[in-house]
């Protein structure tokens, strides 16, 4: 694992958008996969969404899918979660993290036994 610094969290409407930010530090090349993941008050963490190194492939888990998109900025190594029509069940903190594998990212959390501080995302109703 390699540091990852989670931001762009905040408290919203119903509604609303948001855009995450992670950028990802210790890497000397591009060509690695990300993925998005959060956790619930009381719940498990989840993926919701992940991009191999040149965004051909990606992943939405069905909750987030139409919702949500996932990008990269490999020139910054920065990747981004938009997520528009925010609702209360998206409250969670939200973490990134990256892996040589887009397999292994998509896996899960379970692949991966290190992690940043996250940002917390709250939605009001």
């Amino acid at each position: 694992q390699v540091p990852v610094v989670e931001s762009g969290g905040g408290l919203v409407q119903a509604g609303w958008s948001l855009r995450l930010s992670c950028v990802i530090s210790g890497r000397t090349s591009s060509v690695y996969a990300m993925g998005w993941f959060r956790q619930a008050p009381g719940k498990e963490r989840e993926l919701i969404a992940a991009i191999d190194w040149s965004g051909d492939e990606t992943f939405f888990a069905d909750s987030v899918k139409g919702r949500f998109t996932i990008s990269r900025d490999n020139a910054k190594n920065t990747l981004y979660l938009q997520m528009d029509s925010l609702n209360p069940v998206d409250t969670a903190v939200y973490y990134c993290n990256e892996n040589d594998s887009y397999r292994v990212v998509v896996a899960g959390p379970l692949s991966f036994g290190s992690w940043g501080r996250g940002t917390q995302v709250t939605v009001s109703s």
